[in-house]
């Protein structure tokens, strides 16, 4: 069997070229739920495909398929059963990927993928391009795909969240402000991990309006002070101002006019942790490139290097403090404020 170390330069690419069936195929296990209905234990296909309400022999075709690149184990008689990877999938993990494959592979989504070279030849957003309007009106229009968006954030937020509390030391931070904190899972693992602390979660109306009740239901409603408005607006004041994957959506004007904001409202000893990917050396760093390419293509913004942050922290009052690594995709970019 020929290993990946061993293909030809053809082979290799022809993998890569390909790799949009895998991810859509991923998509459809995470829409079905196949994980969870393998979390008991390994099961045949045919009761699978009951359980789901699909056709068994294409059902196998999708599951056989996935089990190939090692999402899911094929075993005797068509049965499977999970995968480490597979567990990701699973709605009850500590590093939950499912929300984001479902997300990711919606069709809106992938029609603004689809005018790639639309973004590459004239810079602009392809999302813009194909829909008429950008990412955040298009959501606030269609709920539905708004709740998905902000499922995916969440889990996103639920992986770096443990990596973020242990990398930095929250104590002492009496107000905490999570600005676009989404429905607040990354506020609820700091103020678990620092009781004394209070905190702000600031999102956009209708956002503000689901958290509300998911804040309640981890038990934080007396901690948490929902506010909602608009970054580019006013920001709520505190001790602490977090941003996480909040100014990678918007060109640098825009980040610069947030921060702004943020440095109007912080405490004179506060401290700004923007939480994004750094973009590393030349041929490094693959997962925050593409990822760049995808903040290109739909809401317009960037993924930044480290000197990218230090100027934006510098039109906006800020002086890059330091980088503090996660152990994740993920960095804290620490800024405190400069004296007027």
């Amino acid at each position: 069997m020929t290993t990946a170390a061993q293909e030809s330069p053809s082979v290799a690419l022809m993998r890569l070229v390909n790799g949009y069936q895998v991810s859509q195929a991923i998509h459809v296990a995470a829409v079905l739920g196949i994980a969870d209905h393998l979390i008991g234990g390994a099961r045949r296909i045919e009761d699978l495909a009951q359980a789901t309400a699909t056709d068994s022999g294409s059902l196998y075709r999708l599951l056989r398929a996935l089990a190939a690149v090692d999402i899911f184990r094929e075993e005797e008689e068509r049965v499977f059963a999970l995968t480490p990877m597979a567990r990701c999938l699973g709605s009850d993990v500590n590093d939950p990927v499912g929300p984001w494959a479902a997300f990711i592979g919606r069709p809106y989504v992938r029609r603004a993928w689809d005018e790639l070279l639309y973004s590459v030849q004239t810079g602009d957003s392809a999302f813009s391009h194909v829909h008429g309007t950008g990412v955040w009106a298009y959501r606030a229009q269609h709920p539905e795909e708004g709740a998905l968006f902000d499922k995916a954030m969440t889990a996103i937020s639920r992986q770096v969240c443990d990596a973020v509390v242990a990398a930095y030391d929250f104590a002492g931070a009496g107000r905490v402000v999570d600005v676009g904190g989404g429905e607040g899972a990354l506020l609820a693992g700091i103020l678990n991990a620092n009781p004394a602390s209070s905190g702000v979660l600031f999102e956009l109306e209708h956002v503000a309006a689901r958290a509300a009740d998911r804040v309640a239901a981890m038990g934080l409603a007396s901690r948490v002070e929902i506010v909602s408005g608009s970054f580019f607006e006013q920001v709520p004041g505190g001790d602490i101002h977090v941003l996480k994957g909040i100014l990678h959506d918007w060109d640098d004007r825009a980040s610069a006019d947030i921060l702004h904001n943020c440095r109007e409202a912080i405490a004179a000893n506060g401290r700004l942790l923007v939480i994004e990917r750094l973009i590393a050396p030349p041929n490094q760093g693959a997962e925050a490139k593409f990822s760049d390419l995808n903040m290109l293509v739909s809401p317009g913004g960037q993924e930044r290097t480290r000197e990218q942050f230090a100027g934006l922290f510098g039109a906006a009052g800020f002086r890059l403090a330091r980088l503090i690594a996660t152990g994740t995709r993920m960095t804290i970019i620490e800024g405190e404020p400069m004296p007027p």
